[in-house]
């Protein structure tokens, strides 16, 4: 049960806010003032015209389907879809995709497999051609 939008836990732990910043004799003037803004607000005109407002909206996708006798056609097509499917459709399609995944998913690289060597004497070739290898690096020209 939701009061403005404000659950029973919500509710609970107000009041506890409340008990302690106002304290137990002010809490009851306190409530007794938001009883009777809470009554204003509730029995005027406003708030009535706003929960048929509210109502009405909740209620109008199903009024506009039954006008439309979209129910009706939803029904027939659902009928005869599940007239024309075959009732083992699901095992079927599951054992065609079974045999058609080797070639549609792409190839898994394992960790496991070695780098390629290049044929400069064991070295991974680097991703930039330009940049220095290892042991240029540690041995520089010149």
């Amino acid at each position: 049960m939701e009061i403005l939008g404000v659950g029973p836990l919500e509710f609970f732990f107000i009041l506890i806010i409340a008990l302690i910043v106002l304290g137990p004799k002010d809490m009851v003037k306190a409530g007794r003032t938001i009883g009777q803004f809470m009554r204003k607000v509730v029995t005027s005109p406003t708030w009535r015209a706003v929960n048929q407002t509210s109502n009405e909206l909740r209620r109008l996708p199903n009024r506009l389907m039954r006008e439309a006798g979209i129910e009706e056609n939803l029904r027939q097509i659902k009928d005869a879809t599940q007239s024309i499917a075959p009732p083992d459709l699901g095992s079927e399609l599951g054992r065609w995709q079974k045999d058609i995944s080797p070639w549609t998913t792409p190839p898994v690289e394992n960790s496991d497999t070695a780098p390629i060597e290049s044929p400069t004497g064991g070295e991974k070739p680097s991703a930039n051609p330009e940049s220095p290898t290892e042991s240029e690096l540690e041995n520089p020209p010149g």
